[in-house]
C-alpha cells in the first residue's frame, strides 16, 4: 500500500461542500470568441445568455433536479451581473412547473465580491440594483454596495492581484455563512482564482486538474476545510 501521500480526516463541523458553477454562455462570449474588440462595445453592456446559454441552462437544472442535489443545498450565492443571475435562478430559482411541486429551493443571494473581473469592459459592468429587483424579485440583494455600480471604472482593468485577494475575501466570508452546502454561481476567471487558492494544498496532477478552465454552465464541487481554526485551537493546547 503507498503510504506517502496521506489522507487526513477533518470534523465535519470545520468542512463545507462548495459547488461552482460558470455562467451560461453570455452574448459578449459569442462576440468576444469572434473579434475581442467587441468585448469594448457599449451594446453589450451587463451581457446577457445567448440561446444557447440558455439551454445550457436549462439542461444543469434538469441534472440539479435529477440528481436531489437541489434538496442539498441551503444556499446559493450569485454575481450580480445579468447572465449569472440568470444562470442562478434559471438552475435553482422556484418556478411554477410542475417539477418544482413540493422542492424547497434554496436562498439565492447577489454578492458583489464573486463579480467578473471589473473595468474597461461595459459587458462587466452591472446594472442598476432596482433593475435588478424588477428582474428578479425572489433574489436577495440585501448584500449589494449601493443602487448604481462604483466598483466598475471605464479607464483601469481590475490586476490578477486584485482580483485574487477579492476571492480570498469572498471564501473569508463564506467561513462566517452558518450553511454547509453552498452554491457559487460567478465568471470563469474568478473560479480559477478561488480553486488556486483552495489548491494550494493538493498534489500537482489533482491541482491541475482541479483547476483547469470551466466550460459555460460546469459544475464543480469541492469540500473545503477551515484549517485556520484548527491551526488556532492546536495553539491553546
Amino acid at each position: 500500500m503507498n503510504t506517502t501521500a496521506a489522507q487526513f480526516p477533518y470534523p465535519w463541523q470545520r468542512c463545507k461542500i462548495v459547488h461552482l458553477v460558470r455562467h451560461g454562455q453570455a452574448m459578449h462570449n459569442v462576440e468576444g470568441d469572434i473579434n475581442r474588440e467587441a468585448l469594448l462595445s457599449p451594446h453589450l453592456f451587463d451581457a446577457e445568455l445567448s440561446p444557447l446559454g440558455l439551454h445550457q441552462v436549462g439542461k444543469l437544472r434538469k441534472n440539479v433536479h435529477a440528481s436531489g442535489l437541489l434538496k442539498r443545498i441551503e444556499l446559493v450565492i450569485t454575481s450580480p451581473l445579468y447572465r449569472t443571475m440568470q444562470t442562478a435562478f434559471g438552475v435553482f430559482g422556484s418556478t411554477e412547473s410542475n417539477e418544482d411541486a413540493g422542492v424547497n429551493c434554496p436562498q439565492i443571494m447577489a454578492v458583489e465580491l464573486c463579480r467578473d473581473r471589473m473595468g474597461v469592459r461595459p459587458c462587466d459592468m452591472r446594472r442598476r440594483v432596482s433593475q435588478c429587483q424588477a428582474l428578479f424579485p425572489s433574489i436577495d440583494f440585501s448584500m449589494m454596495d449601493g443602487e448604481e455600480d462604483s466598483m466598475w471604472n471605464p479607464d483601469f482593468r481590475e490586476s490578477e492581484e486584485e482580483m485574487a485577494a477579492r476571492m480570498g475575501l469572498l471564501m473569508n466570508w463564506l467561513w462566517t455563512r452558518p450553511e454547509k452546502e453552498i452554491v457559487i454561481v460567478s465568471h470563469g476567471i474568478m473560479l480559477q482564482h478561488i480553486l488556486d487558492r483552495l489548491g494550494n494544498d493538493c498534489h500537482p496532477s489533482v491541482r491541475t486538474a482541479l483547476c483547469k478552465r470551466f466550460d459555460n454552465c460546469e459544475l464543480r464541487s469541492v469540500v473545503i476545510v477551515d484549517k485556520s481554526s484548527m491551526e488556532a485551537d492546536s495553539q491553546l493546547r
